[in-house]
């Protein structure tokens, strides 16, 4: 695994992987998705295993929220 965060296209099939990001949400109240994406976030996270992507990857979205 990369030890830098990949911030430009990088996964194959991108449509089919939000169509099935949005199903898996289907049905589901906020609060719901909302623990879903939490699960989501914590289960890559873990699959990532480096502190440092990870820091880098918060800092990247945090920048895109304000």
């Amino acid at each position: 695994m990369s030890d830098t965060l990949i911030l430009t296209p990088n996964l194959d099939s991108a449509d089919d992987f939000y169509a099935d990001l949005l199903a898996a949400h289907d049905g589901l109240s906020r609060e719901a998705s909302d623990a879903l994406n939490a699960r989501l976030v914590l289960v890559l996270a873990n699959h990532i295993g480096d502190r440092s992507v990870l820091a880098e990857a918060l800092a990247a979205v945090r920048r895109k929220a304000t």
